[in-house]
């Protein structure tokens, strides 16, 4: 019954954005009311919690509207799929250079998902689902987007962090420690973090202002990593988001801001 009503509560959410996208002038909560079929106990309440964590906005004369950060997930959202239209023949080349699995990852608010996946010559069998919202602390990308982004930082420092193989760190010190290692090498690797046998790798793509807005994911068997194939991973892997950036607007790749790790 609670599951069954949460997801009806969560539901009503999405529903209240997507009737305030279409009236940009503002809603009433009699017109919310009437247009969802809601209680107006309930949608009140509803609207109350909304606004105050900035996904709406009620105006003096109580008309409801997109908030900012409704608004800046849209953003988010759109320029998600551009990256995916865009990242499109770089990774295809990527993965053809590797032969491994390779992935194209997004931050939407506080979760990290892939969002296309280029499967590679030898796949693995791990079944990584798009959308899938993934683990900050054991993900290549997850830690990544931590490193780089102090409102996924704080949500990686703040939440449960599952053992979810023994090689997973879990300990806040060994976390900062991790977080700033990537940060100067700027990629980072899972090491059998995530899943047995599996290392991944994650490389930053960054717009025109300097911000990661997504992220290469590559996952390769344990027993393919060598000094060799790692090094081909980490040139192709760079090559591939310098030219993914240039086509959103960076300009040519700085690979100097780039490390390598230690």
């Amino acid at each position: 019954m609670a599951a069954d009503g949460g997801a009806e509560r969560f539901s009503r959410v999405f529903d209240t954005l997507e009737l305030l996208v279409g009236h940009p002038e503002g809603m009433t909560l009699t017109e919310i009311v009437k247009r969802l079929g809601m209680p107006a106990s309930s949608a009140h309440n509803l609207l109350q919690r909304m606004a105050a964590t900035d996904v709406i906005v009620v105006s003096d004369d109580l008309r409801y509207s997109l908030g900012s950060r409704a608004v800046r997930l849209g953003i988010r959202i759109v320029d998600g799929l551009e990256v995916r239209d865009v990242a499109r023949r770089p990774l295809q080349e990527l993965t053809r250079a590797t032969g491994e699995d390779v992935y194209l990852a997004v931050r939407l608010g506080t979760r990290v998902s892939y969002i296309d996946r280029f499967p590679g010559t030898r796949p693995i069998a791990v079944d990584i689902r798009l959308g899938q919202s993934l683990f900050l602390h054991a993900t290549a990308v997850g830690k990544l987007f931590a490193a780089f982004h102090p409102p996924l930082h704080r949500r990686l420092m703040g939440e449960p962090r599952p053992q979810l193989t023994e090689h997973t760190l879990t300990e806040e010190a060994d976390l900062e420690r991790e977080l700033e290692t990537i940060r100067r090498a700027g990629y980072s690797v899972s090491r059998e973090e995530a899943i047995p046998g599996v290392v991944g790798y994650g490389f930053p793509i960054r717009d025109a202002y300097g911000e990661i807005t997504a992220a290469i994911h590559i996952s390769v068997p344990l027993a393919q990593i060598d000094e060799t194939h790692e090094k081909l991973l980490l040139d192709k892997a760079f090559e591939a988001a310098a030219a993914i950036e240039a086509d959103l607007g960076r300009g040519s790749a700085d690979l100097s801001r780039r490390g390598r790790r230690a």
